[in-house]
């Protein structure tokens, strides 16, 4: 049987695999008995040890149960967040420590639906798309779709945050998944809207020029009243506490909220763009 010689400090990955086999090894089993406790094949294991697969959520949960790791600081659940969140835009990882406490939101999207607006079913063809151009794994997107409804989830409070949302029409007129998808997808804007701790806007094409942000951009205030601002393109992402440079971006923000129409004109159009899918 050859043996592959693992290197741990090659990457993230690469540790865990090396952790992975040496746990299973110091207990004696084989590959093939890991896998009868946690319902993996033992091919797979023996991907995850030499780093050809990555670990998932559910791979990780089920390892810690079998080895006894469930909750403590030593966890695979742990050392695969760690990966995970290495794996995320340069600035993600920190600003979403900083979305769970936030008391205001202000997000502006184009192109695509907001992700903590995003059904179920809108972010699994989003995440399936992703798998057929070989950009992540099948599991990877189970885990994204999963990762985002933790998000949404975080969201739902005793004293919920404030969230002023602003979308470029191309949101809601992109087709995603098909009409029943995207019809499901618009009636949960209008009940976001119905919120009373929502305000909805759409960015008419008419606005032209004076539409004041080309790329996403999500600005946080958090209990001190301080606002962070996070924005991100293609590869890269940015997290800007400075307030030099954060303020000029919320008042953009406000310059576009007065361009974008109202919240009623909003769900109006909404509605509009819905009836014309069935």
């Amino acid at each position: 049987m050859n043996r592959k010689e693992l290197n741990p400090d090659a990457s993230p990955q690469a540790a865990y695999g090396a952790r992975l086999r040496s746990l299973r090894e110091a207990r004696g089993w084989t590959q093939e008995d890991l896998a009868a406790h946690i319902g993996y094949s033992s091919v797979h294991i023996s991907a995850v040890e030499t780093g050809r697969k990555p670990p998932t959520l559910r791979f990780s949960l089920s390892t810690d149960k079998a080895l006894t790791l469930t909750g403590g600081t030593d966890s695979f659940e742990r050392q695969y967040r760690k990966i995970r969140q290495g794996a995320l835009l340069e600035g993600f990882p920190e600003y979403l420590r900083y979305e769970g406490q936030a008391v205001e939101f202000r997000l502006y999207e184009i192109g695509i639906i907001p992700g903590l607006l995003q059904t179920p079913e809108y972010a699994r063809v989003l995440a399936d798309s992703a798998v057929r151009r070989c950009a992540i794994a099948p599991e990877q997107a189970d885990e994204r779709v999963s990762f985002l409804a933790e998000r949404q989830v975080a969201l739902v409070r005793d004293r919920p945050p404030m969230m002023f949302v602003i979308m470029d029409e191309s949101c809601i007129r992109r087709p995603v998944g098909g009409s029943a998808v995207m019809s499901a997808q618009l009636k949960r804007l209008a009940e976001f809207a119905d919120s009373p701790n929502s305000l909805l806007q759409i960015a008419p094409y008419e606005i032209g020029e004076r539409r004041t942000f080309d790329l996403p951009v999500n600005l946080l205030t958090l209990p001190d009243r301080s606002v962070i601002c996070y924005t991100e393109s293609q590869a890269q992402g940015n997290l800007d506490r400075e307030s030099t440079s954060v303020m000029p971006m919320l008042t953009a923000y406000h310059q576009l909220q007065a361009e974008a129409l109202s919240q009623a004109a909003s769900v109006a159009m909404i509605e509009q763009v819905r009836k014309g899918m069935s």
